[in-house]
């Protein structure tokens, strides 16, 4: 997947998803209305989307979208 995304883009999005476990709550992030523990983070034109699983200590990172001006 990354593959499809500028090389120095798809850097910045590894960096922060290898960084999600020890804060999950840094950067530019919002809460997912009507779910219970989703959460979204902007990095430029990426939305990086994820789960958080306390009863698992998981993050789940469910989705990677490029925001365009059709997107929101």
């Amino acid at each position: 997947m990354l593959k499809k995304i500028p090389r120095q883009d798809a850097e910045r999005i590894f960096v922060i998803v290898e960084s999600l476990p020890l804060n999950p709550f840094t950067g530019d992030i919002q809460k997912m209305k009507g779910e219970r523990n989703a959460w979204r983070r902007r990095t430029g034109s990426f939305r990086i989307f994820y789960e958080l699983v306390p009863s698992e200590k998981v993050i789940h990172v469910f989705k990677v979208e490029r925001r365009t001006s059709k997107t929101y």
